[in-house]
This record gives structure tokens, sequence and C-alpha cells, in this order.
């Protein structure tokens, strides 16, 4: 039996997990929860995760983990076949670690202040305050890609598929300018020729509509 996946299909950080179960040929059962029904709110979802987020994975041994800075490290730590996207030298994997902590704590915690009141209350501004700490965020994704190739050294780690989705997330909402940040655009438009970028993008598209659809 696969991996279970319980996840909202267009949320950036299901499709962190999805582009790493992709890069390494996994097929995990995708289980959607409905968070206007509150799913994720029932004595059986609670039972899983008691933090009643998403995504959550039940791996085939029955080991329950949840949030994706989590879930993708022991996905490749347990089914990859080589180290190439979470390196197993110590410095390298390291960075990938700091880079996931800093997209964590930072850059999504960032995104999701923005995206919840558009989201949810539906509400069509987006506070000075909102505006001025995603571009903070982008300044510092901007120093991080000061003489790399990619986001954690110059080849292609978990680290960026985390970053691609969150970074991509907030373009919708406040554009990422050239002007400003040449290395990130540059980085972001490297991505996409990606095949893990491309076997997923019908998910970041479902959530473009859904962005567009609220603040219309």
């Amino acid at each position: 039996m696969a991996p279970i996946l319980y996840l909202i299909s267009i949320s950036p950080p299901a499709r962190s997990v999805l582009m790493t179960a992709e890069s390494i040929g996994l097929n995990l059962q995708l289980k959607e929860v409905n968070l206007l029904k509150a799913e994720h709110k029932k004595p059986e979802f609670l039972k899983l995760n008691p933090q009643h987020t998403v995504p959550t994975l039940v791996d085939e041994n029955g080991f329950i983990l949840w949030d994706s800075h989590a879930i993708m490290p022991y996905l490749l730590s347990k089914y990859a076949k080589d180290d190439t996207l979470y390196p197993k030298d110590p410095t390298k994997r390291a960075l990938v670690d700091q880079r996931l902590h800093f997209d964590s704590g930072v850059a999504w915690a960032t995104a999701k202040l923005v995206l919840r009141p558009i989201i949810y209350p539906g509400k069509k501004e987006i506070l000075q305050e909102h505006v001025d700490a995603v571009h903070e965020v982008y300044s510092f994704v901007e120093n991080f890609l000061e003489g790399k190739q990619w986001i954690a050294g110059d080849s292609v780690t978990i680290a960026d598929f985390s970053f691609i989705t969150t970074l991509t997330s907030l373009d919708v909402i406040i554009k990422i300018e050239a002007t400003k940040y040449p290395k990130l655009v540059a980085y972001l438009e490297k991505t996409e020729s990606l095949r893990e970028c491309q076997a997923t993008r019908n998910r970041f598209d479902g959530y473009v509509a859904l962005i567009k659809s609220r603040l219309a």
C-alpha cells in the first residue's frame, strides 16, 4: 500500500510534498480534506493529527507525520535512491535544513498572514505591514541566491521545492519586480522548466484561480 497524503490539492505546502514525491517516482494515495466543511476537525482526523493541519502523511507502516517541511526530508530519507535532493554531507544538509526552517518560520508564515484574510473572510485589501513583510522575505531570498544557482547551492534540493511554492503563491498577490529582485525573478523563471513544477502546474493554476476569484 502506498503512503497516504491528506491535503488540500491547491495548497502550496501540499504541492511541495507532491513535487518531492514526483522527483523520486513515489506514488502517494491522495485524500482531499475540505477545510470549509471542517473535515480537518473531525474526530477521525484529529486522531491522526491533533494540530488538524494539512498536509499530513500516513506512511505504509502506519507512521504519521505532518508539516511539509518535515514530510519532504522524511520521504527522501526513506524512499530516495540517492542523496541528491537532500545531501548527507553535514554542511550541505545543514544549509538545506536552514532554508527549510526559513521557509517554515518566516516565508510561509508571512504568506499565511497575507493569505488567510483573503481566502476565508474574503478581504480584498492587504495591510501595508503585510506588504512590507513580504518584501522583506523577497529581500532575504534575493540575498540567499547571491553566488548560487539554486536556493541552497548549485543543484536542486527539496529546499527549492519549498521555496518555489511559497514564492509563487506570494507573487500572485504582491508582484516580485525584476528591478528590485533580479536574481529572484531569474530563479523563478528557471524553476518553471523543472519536471516537478510542470507535473504539479495544474495545482498552482487552481490556487491562482482561487486567489483571483477572492480579489475580484
